[in-house]
């Protein structure tokens, strides 16, 4: 009897200690980068060949995080839009500063202005000067058809750049 508990106890220990291994591991899920220059991120995009997604958000916004962790994360995990789109986001809180596309450290709210962003979330989807390919995602309001949306996006501004 002693025997059989002391299996059971260690069974269940190892059992505890491997779901605790996957939990670790689950937490190094990717996560969207944050642009620091935004002439690197297009020219990344343009190296290789792909539009670049970029996500205005700010810190307060849960639309943005629900965004970010409902869509754009599934979407790097999948690895399904790696040859589609370079994905990253660009939080325009106050205070914030980012090299813009030509090389100069700005405030990242005057960069949204600059492209007429004044809600969060807002996904534009841009080619390699900046220009704007394909409609922009505006809020979230249909989160049962905002992935469809995205791909249209993504779909839209490939078909740009291969003119």
């Amino acid at each position: 009897m002693v025997k059989q508990a002391f299996k059971f106890i260690t069974g269940g220990l190892l059992l505890l200690w491997l779901l605790g291994q996957a939990a670790a591991g689950a937490g190094t899920r990717p996560e969207v980068q944050q642009v620091q220059s935004l002439e690197q991120a297009t020219r990344e995009a343009a190296e290789r060949g792909l539009p670049l997604l970029l996500a205005f958000s700010s810190h307060h916004c849960t639309y943005c995080e629900q965004v970010e962790q409902d869509f754009l994360v599934p979407m790097l995990i999948s690895g399904d839009y790696e040859d589609r789109v370079l994905i990253r986001k660009l939080n325009i809180d106050a205070g914030v500063m980012v090299e813009d596309l030509q090389g100069e450290i700005r405030p990242a709210r005057r960069i949204a202005d600059e492209y007429g962003v004044d809600m969060t979330p807002t996904l534009l989807f841009l080619g390699p000067g900046g220009e704007e390919l394909a409609k922009r995602i505006v809020g979230l309001l249909t989160p049962d058809f905002y992935g469809g949306y995205i791909d249209r996006g993504i779909d839209t501004a490939n078909a740009a750049l291969d003119q």
